[in-house]
Formats: C-alpha cells, sequence, structure tokens
C-alpha cells in the first residue's frame, strides 16, 4: 500500500485506534543497541511499529512489523505494557502535518489517523549482527543506535525505551535469556557477560556462575575452546527442554 492509499483508505485494513510499536534491543560483542526509524522530511525517530491490522492479533502484528524491519522470523518477543495517555491523539495531530509535505493533500480533521491511538508496546532482543535493518514509506532510513546515545523520540516512544527496558532488566530475575543471543557453545564467562551487558552492572562471578548452574538450564559439552591455553573454561550449551520450561515456570535469580 503507497503513502497515499495509507493516509485516505488505511482504516479499511488497519484498526484506526490500535497500534503496537516495538522496541528491538540488539545484542553483539558485549553492547546493548536499540533499533530506530529515521522519519522522512521531518527531524525525528520513533521506534518502529505500526497499526494492527483487523485480521490480526496484537502479537502476529508485532512479528509482522518486526519481519518486515528486521527481516528475521524467529525472535524473542514480550508485550511489556499498554499505553493509552489521552494526550496520544494530540502527539499523532502534530506529526500529521508532515503529509501535507509528503503527499500534497490536506487530511481532514475527521480523517481516521486523527483518531486517538491506544499502544500495544513490546520489546524484543536479536543479535543485531544477524539483522538487515529496513526503512517503512515514512522513513529514510532504519539503524542501530547505543542504549546510551538515544535520540529524542517522537511521539511517547521515549516513554516506551525506559518502560521496555525496564522490564527486560526485572525479567531477567525470574526468566532466562540466552538462547537467540549466543553461539550454540558458550562459555559461563560469554553468558554472564550477557547478562551484565542486559542489566548495565557488573555481577559477581562466583555467585553467577553457581546460581547458572542450579537452574539445570545448562548442559556441560566437554568441550573447550579451541586454540587457547590448555586451562580455558569449558564449554556449555542451553538444555533446550529445561530453557524452556524454566522460562514458563520462572526461576529465582535475584
Amino acid at each position: 500500500m503507497n503513502l497515499k492509499d495509507f493516509v485516505l483508505e488505511g482504516h479499511r485494513t488497519f484498526m484506526p485506534n490500535v497500534a503496537v510499536d516495538c522496541a528491538v534491543f540488539g545484542f553483539h560483542n558485549n553492547e546493548l543497541k536499540i533499533l530506530l526509524l529515521k522519519w522522512k522530511y521531518i527531524k525525528g525517530w520513533s521506534l518502529p511499529g505500526g497499526y494492527m491490522k483487523h485480521t490480526e492479533d496484537a502479537e502476529l502484528a508485532a512479528r509482522r512489523l518486526l519481519k518486515e524491519r528486521t527481516g528475521l522470523d524467529n525472535i524473542f518477543l514480550q508485550q511489556h505494557h499498554t499505553f493509552s495517555g489521552i494526550t496520544r491523539a494530540k502527539l499523532s495531530a502534530q506529526n500529521l502535518k508532515m503529509f501535507d509535505k509528503i503527499l500534497g493533500v490536506d487530511v481532514p480533521a475527521d480523517n481516521w489517523l486523527h483518531a486517538r491511538t491506544v499502544a500495544i508496546g513490546y520489546y524484543a532482543l536479536v543479535e543485531y549482527s544477524k539483522v538487515a535493518p529496513q526503512p517503512d514509506s515514512f522513513t529514510e532510513s532504519c539503524e542501530w543506535r547505543n542504549i546510551e546515545d538515544i535520540p529524542p523520540l517522537m511521539f511517547d516512544h521515549d516513554e516506551m525505551v525506559t518502560h521496555a527496558l525496564k522490564t527486560l532488566r526485572l525479567q531477567l530475575s525470574h526468566q532466562p535469556v540466552g538462547l537467540n543471543l549466543l553461539p550454540l557453545k558458550f562459555t559461563i564467562g560469554e553468558l554472564q557477560s550477557l547478562y551484565e551487558t542486559l542489566l548495565g552492572q557488573p555481577l559477581d562471578r562466583g555467585n553467577f556462575r553457581k546460581k547458572m548452574l542450579s537452574t539445570g538450564i545448562l548442559k556441560k559439552t566437554g568441550e573447550r575452546p579451541t586454540g587457547k591455553a590448555h586451562k580455558t573454561p569449558h564449554l556449555y550449551s542451553f538444555n533446550k527442554k529445561a530453557y524452556a520450561e524454566s522460562f514458563k515456570s520462572g526461576i529465582s535469580f535475584p
């Protein structure tokens, strides 16, 4: 659907009052980044997102949008909050002015895009070297930015990032992560580096090792990293069945 058809006829395909916005966090080489869109014609950045189709539920819409932006199908995805502030309609109206420049047409006051929209927030975790970022019709680029270097975002997306990151870090205390972020075989140190990067703080090495081994989600491969000194750490892999059970039932990891 081209941009003009989206503005004038999009309500036939999309739900006018329900959107999905995704904070996509990327992990690689002990850095945490977030995927942002740079908009056309106006100076602004936002999270990837869009309206939910009449034929979709929220998670299906989120996975469709992330597939379009990242090219990935198998993404760790969690819903974290519903954003329903009464100021959201005003924020949207301020940015609808851009369509005058893009399309050369006025967007009437009764256009479906002026309606107050409730946004369902998701966050995703990916290995960002595997992502091929793609902009959408409204944006000129889709880029990774370091989590410590995020520009001011449009709409209420600054609030979304803050809440998504807070939820992600809380999740680390009761659900495992790493299955799609680490190599098939990894050291305890590499797993700890992942957790420290996501948390933004160091962890005690002995306590971390003891806790992770006690969860049962790790299994020793009997191998060590090749090409290194003899006393190298053991390599582990995830016990996928135990990982899935722990993700469902929860673990205790303060």
